[in-house]
């Protein structure tokens, strides 16, 4: 039997339901003749590492945020929330005649020649600099080719892309029209625009919206030939991700998405109507960030969820609307989504906009459904769902328990925009177990409340998980079966470095002692498997990567950097430099991935596998006793 189904055959037993692969678009692996210094999960390269991943035995692959960032931001947290990333878009397929061969090969070669060292790092303003040209020649070359030919090819292409404008018109126009403007006003951010009509597009004053009207019209019809060109590398770019989905599913693989909480600037710009104007998005002070941290995202409008219908009913306001379109756009495209801050859809942490010290910011904040009498915050008791009589008032406001109690209708209040979330996965045949929530340190009452009554889990990162804490969250007994177990994300250090760590501070023996009891069925040398443990880097880390195999939770994510063996960062928190963001697999990564196997210092998922099916000990173990001796073996 394969590695593969091995795998998987155990994975069953074990009552794993998904095993994902975390990765984001830059971070692929690209083929020498095609790399331009940024990876795509379209490329070439892109889908020779799939088929290793399949062949690793994952059953999915979680991707980042996939929208487009600016040259001096490259977090895809802060990308659109519907156009794709022009910088994912794979150059090698262009210069195919099946692609209308838009791109030469010889100029793929000279930029791929020209792409600044080393691989494994994605020079970010580079390949802002050197792509958006390339980009721009392809739409002229494909207006020309339409012009001037009557290639079947080229009909069909035209057929399909004018399709895709008109089913895609609304968000097409106003990210298309903003780059443009964006453009012509220098590069700057939309507020800082000299021209006040241009900002307000999408917001008019009250009795201003037919001269709004007629000014977006008539902006749209002086960059239309822009509009027109991001229009053509949307079009490519979402045929590449049909492409991608195809594949994907061919080697058996779900593909999930990053469904991030905040807003790009020109969804930010296109949005302002359904928008807080006085209250930005951040996150109160937890264990995680002491501190809190005052994102600057965001908030929609509440008073925008539900409105009274030309009938008196209620009907889906401006701000739901604007997530129905969000979920139907990415649950038509992937199998499955990482809710990024789910307590930003639930009870937000909001503070204020015009607040100048951004570390006060965050701590002085407070729940936007769940702050009825804040003498420091009076705009927001309109906005309450939580009654004071339901408050711990004794607490901080940031607390877990500072709302006590809710009867289901305020359930329901608090669960609007996540009940659409879950309402368009179902639409589109989707479990909820295909939502992972990405809820870290903290967990306010209304939000686990709106959680549980979806059956919706929770992420156990367990590499900080706290030993001397029976209760902590992240220890890996305390998860439900709907929950989602890692050591690491993208955010945290690699479990490398971590368990380099624990050994050196001499941490390493109460986490070996901890694993014994997750790993460890009675029969077994307790002692022994400590001590080695505890004195083995690799040997620690194996170890934890099997606690993840061993229940509760049914749902299992590694962030590429984890399972690969790498020690480099992906992303520091609350650093912006060149490095964040911009780590890449390595071209070699299958001899290195396989070498360090060997040495263990990489996942060994079957091996992890067999430990996890060992751990149930006795009776059980001799009846599996073959696949628990072939994953041992593999």
């Amino acid at each position: 039997m394969p590695a593969p189904e091995r795998l998987r055959q155990a994975l069953e037993l074990l009552g794993i339901r998904n095993l994902l692969l975390g990765i984001h678009d830059a971070a692929f692996p690209s083929r020498a003749d095609e790399d331009v210094g940024r990876g795509t999960p379209y490329s070439a390269g892109a889908a020779d590492f799939l088929e290793f991943v399949a062949e690793l035995g994952f059953t999915g692959v979680q991707l980042g945020p996939q929208g487009a960032t600016s040259p001096g931001n490259a977090s895809p947290y802060d990308g659109t929330l519907f156009s794709r990333n022009p910088l994912s878009l794979a150059l090698a397929p262009l210069t195919q005649p099946d692609w209308g061969e838009l791109l030469p090969g010889e100029e793929l070669a000279e930029l791929v020649a020209s792409r600044p060292a080393p691989r494994e790092r994605v020079p970010h303003a580079w390949v802002h600099t050197a792509l958006a040209p390339v980009h721009a020649v392809l739409w002229e070359r494909f207006k020309a080719a339409r012009v001037q030919a009557r290639d079947p090819l080229l009909a069909r292409l035209a057929s399909q892309l004018d399709a895709f404008g008109h089913a895609n018109a609304g968000w097409l126009a106003r990210d298309g029209l903003y780059q443009a403007l964006e453009a012509a006003n220098g590069g700057r951010y939309w507020r800082e625009w000299p021209d006040e009509a241009d900002r307000r597009l999408f917001d008019p004053r009250p009795g201003d919206e037919a001269q709004a009207a007629g000014r977006l019209r008539a902006r749209l019809g002086e960059h239309i030939d822009g509009v027109d060109a991001w229009t053509f590398v949307q079009f490519l770019l979402h045929r590449q991700h049909r492409e991608l989905q195809e594949r994907a599913h061919g080697l058996g693989l779900k593909l999930f998405g990053d469904l991030q909480i905040g807003l790009s600037p020109r969804d930010d710009w296109a949005a302002q109507a359904f928008l807080l104007r006085r209250y930005r998005m951040g996150a109160p002070p937890s264990r995680t960030n002491p501190e809190g941290q005052a994102w600057n995202h965001a908030v929609l409008d509440p008073r925008q969820f539900v409105v009274a219908g030309v009938d008196g009913g209620p009907e889906p306001g401006a701000a739901l609307r604007f997530l129905h379109a969000r979920m139907e756009k990415m649950f038509a495209e992937l199998d499955g989504v990482r809710i990024d801050h789910p307590h930003g859809f639930v009870c937000p942490w909001v503070y204020r906009a015009d607040q100048e010290d951004p570390a006060f910011a965050g701590q002085s904040g407070a729940r936007l459904f769940s702050s009825p009498d804040l003498p420091d915050h009076p705009e927001l008791a309109k906005f309450a769902i939580a009654r004071p009589d339901q408050l711990d008032l004794d607490g901080p406001r940031h607390a877990d328990g500072w709302v006590r109690s809710l009867d289901d209708d305020q359930v329901d209040r608090y669960g609007v925009l996540i009940d659409a979330i879950v309402a368009a996965a179902q639409a589109h045949g989707h479990a909820t177990a295909d939502i992972a929530c990405e809820i870290l340190s903290t967990q306010p009452y209304p939000l686990g409340r709106v959680m549980a009554r979806h059956g919706l889990g929770r992420f156990r990162v367990t590499q900080k998980a706290d030993l001397a804490r029976p209760e902590d969250g992240y220890r890996g007994e305390n998860a439900r079966p709907e929950d989602w177990i890692m050591v690491g994300n993208h955010d945290t250090r690699p479990i490398w470095l971590v368990a380099r760590d624990w050994i050196e501070s001499g941490a390493s023996r109460p986490q070996a002692e901890y694993l014994a009891t997750r790993l460890l069925a009675p029969e077994d040398d307790a002692e022994g498997w400590i001590r080695r443990t505890a004195g083995d880097r690799n040997a620690l880390v194996q170890a934890k990567l099997a606690e993840l195999f061993v229940g509760p939770a049914s749902n299992v994510m590694m962030f590429f950097t984890d399972a690969l063996g790498l020690e480099q960062y992906y992303n520091r928190p609350g650093v912006v430099d060149d490095v964040n963001w911009s780590l890449r697999v390595s071209p070699g990564y299958r001899q290195e991935h396989g070498a360090r196997v060997r040495d263990g210092g990489a996942f060994d998922l079957a091996r992890a596998a067999a430990r996890a099916l060992r751990a149930r000990g006795g009776a059980f173990v001799a009846a599996h006793r073959s696949l628990i001796d072939d994953l041992e073996a593999s």
